[in-house]
């Protein structure tokens, strides 16, 4: 315990509440009543909840060994569930939901694993950050659930960053409202911070959306969910931490370990406003959690900015990544999950950028759900085509994870147009209407594998012939590239935002087409072995003409 903190009075079976007539008549004649009324409680009970409708009120047995956390210091209940905590005032109080239970819900949707500890006014922000709060003891419920032997599904969103009501309207429908119509299968789900665009005043609205999936969901901060007039670093989160709970957690579930991180760090008048890092603290959190993780799960690490750098900015601070990737060693199955760029790629760290595991660190980073910030034409509902940058739809991540820490993912973009054999969930298709028959073979199919890899297996075919390779290629997509023509030559605005400037991605594959083929339409088909989903396959058609016609 740091020597500046302050230890509460250990808790009894009801926290203070439950202190014995003599024991409180024997406080009130040693200790003035004001500085009672004032004392902030961080103890309570963690308990088998067999009553909800009696919320944190102690109705079924304390549960041992269950890890409760301020976020530097963790410890553990005891024998009848006990847990006590240095009460320092700001900071958020949290359980770490161990396998094969349940939190409930708080009321908004939100699981109800947290308190915000705050007895005194916070530095004004002008969202609000966390208010005053009776600091009473907490206890904190936990719901018996069975454990069986199925995956474990877990919907993965990023950069939702709804910047208005009109935002929040695409977001239900563009994302939420299908998955309900379809299920939306899961045990958990996770966003990848950039919740809102810098307006909190949306999270609300938008966690109600969410919320209607039925499925307990984790957030993690990002830079456009910071409290921008907060003038430190160790403040800029609070409105965030007051709808929220904590920017730095755990979560665990029988199949795999879930560390959700801020890697935002504010930096207020300077430039760039924010890089990607940790503070201290948050390493005295992971030094004392991870040996206590056990090392056949999975490991889970959601971020909101990138831990690779693109195009060599520095984005990260080295020191800061390294010293994580040390902490990270010892488990043989990590999986980094990231956001922010607003294209989606994958990325195997290696001694380059400071790992040293005997395997590649596996990093995706995930495509976002606003995908070029809810930009582009509408279609005929109304919602915004807003490809991304790398012709990636706009969509959301799926996660399964098995036995052993074996896992798999998937990208399932937003309402694909029915009937179109070109774009498909796997991949999208390019290629031009018509080329000139006998003409040299310049002009190319282009398949944009949405999860494909440096080493993605990806082979086309005419006319059911043979299937031939086709070869990676960092280009522009140009799906894209015609929509930024069509959005250069109108003479007026064509949505509200036009489509992103296309940029070179990293899974697009070429084909040459032949033009040594007989007059008229032929078809091409793309396939691609994807690890985790199998063969998937899509098509497209061209014609060729001889001249004069």
């Amino acid at each position: 315990m740091d020597p500046t903190e302050a230890r509460p009075a250990p808790a009894t079976h009801s926290c203070r509440h439950s202190l014995g007539r003599g024991l409180l008549m024997a406080l009130a004649l040693a200790v003035p009543p004001a500085a009672i009324a004032a004392e902030p409680c961080n103890a309570g009970y963690v308990f088998e909840n067999r009553d909800p409708a009696n919320g944190q009120v102690v109705d079924g047995p304390g549960i041992p060994d269950v890890k409760v956390s301020d976020g530097v210091h963790i410890v553990t209940t005891d024998a009848d569930g006990r847990y006590e905590l240095p009460a320092v005032d700001g900071r958020t109080t949290f359980v770490i939901k161990p396998p094969g239970y349940a939190m409930p819900d708080r009321g908004n949707g939100l699981p109800d694993y947290w308190r915000n500890l705050r007895t005194q006014p916070g530095p004004p922000v002008r969202f609000g950050g966390i208010p005053v709060e009776d600091a009473n003891c907490r206890n904190f419920p936990l719901v018996p659930a069975a454990a069986g032997d199925d995956e474990l599904q877990v919907l993965v969103f990023a950069d939702p960053q709804v910047k208005s009501e009109v935002d929040v309207d695409y977001y239900h429908r563009d994302i939420i409202q299908p998955l309900l119509e379809q299920g939306a299968n899961a045990d958990l789900g996770l966003t990848l911070g950039d919740v809102v665009d810098d307006d909190l005043s949306l999270y609300p609205a938008l966690n109600a959306h969410t919320a209607s999936l039925g499925v307990p969901w984790l957030h993690v901060a990002g830079n456009h969910d910071m409290d921008l007039d907060a003038g430190r670093d160790d403040d800029a989160l609070l409105s965030f931490r007051h709808v929220f709970g904590p920017d730095t957690f755990a979560w665990e579930e029988q199949r795999a370990t879930f560390l959700l991180l801020d890697d935002v760090i504010h930096q207020p008048g300077q430039s760039p406003a924010y890089i990607g890092g940790f503070r201290e603290e948050q390493f005295r959190f992971l030094e004392a959690y991870l040996p206590t993780v056990p090392v056949e799960r999975l490991l889970v690490v959601a971020l909101h900015i990138p831990l690779f750098e693109p195009d060599g900015r520095d984005t990260f601070r080295d020191a800061d990544r390294e010293r994580l990737f040390t902490l990270l060693s010892r488990f043989p199955n990590v999986l980094l999950l990231s956001a922010h760029n607003h294209t989606q790629q994958h990325v195997f760290h290696d001694a380059t950028s400071g790992w040293q595991g005997s395997e590649p660190l596996h990093e995706f980073n995930v495509g976002a759900v606003c995908g070029a910030f809810w930009s582009g034409v509408e279609d005929a509902q109304g919602i915004p085509d807003t490809t991304m940058a790398d012709g990636t739809p706009n969509g959301f991540a799926r996660l399964r994870v098995g036995a052993g820490g074996q896992y798999a993912l998937s990208w399932h973009p937003a309402r694909l147009p029915a009937g179109d054999p070109a774009l498909t969930e796997a991949m999208a298709l390019h290629a031009p209407r018509v080329l000139r028959r006998g003409a040299y073979p310049a002009w190319g199919v282009y398949a944009n594998v949405f999860m494909g890899m440096d080493d993605s297996r990806v082979e086309f075919r005419i006319d059911d012939g043979a299937w031939k390779p086709m070869r990676r290629v960092e280009r522009p997509d140009p799906r894209l590239l015609v929509e930024n023509v069509r959005d250069d030559e109108a003479i007026a605005l064509r949505g509200f935002d036009r489509s992103p400037e296309a940029q070179p991605g990293k899974h697009l594959w070429r084909g040459a087409l032949p033009t040594d083929l007989e007059a008229g339409e032929h078809r091409v088909e793309v396939r691609v072995f994807d690890p985790w989903t199998g063969e998937q396959r899509a098509s497209t058609t061209y014609e060729l003409q001889d001249a004069g016609e």
